[in-house]
């Protein structure tokens, strides 16, 4: 499960056996029991959310636009 990056309490990560076939590309983000996960393109959205609150929920988002480049990056050098 290859970390990307760490933002205050949140980890952005992906799992690296996710989906045959694979999902497009997208980044998962938790903090203790909570995870999300996000698609990055056609624009940043929730895919599932586990635990995470309403306000974590507007948060979030704005963490992986701001990060989505790098996200997209690190996902494409680990599968394709």
């Amino acid at each position: 499960m290859p970390v990307i990056f760490r933002i205050g309490r949140f980890r952005f990560f992906f799992y690296a056996n996710e989906g045959n076939p694979r999902d497009p590309p997208h980044i998962h983000v938790d903090h203790g029991d909570n995870e999300a996960k996000f698609w990055l393109r056609p624009n940043v959205r929730v895919a599932y959310n586990d635990g995470f609150n309403a306000k974590t929920l507007r948060e979030v988002p704005d963490l992986v636009v701001a990060n989505q480049e790098r996200a997209e990056r690190a996902w494409h050098d680990f599968f394709c």
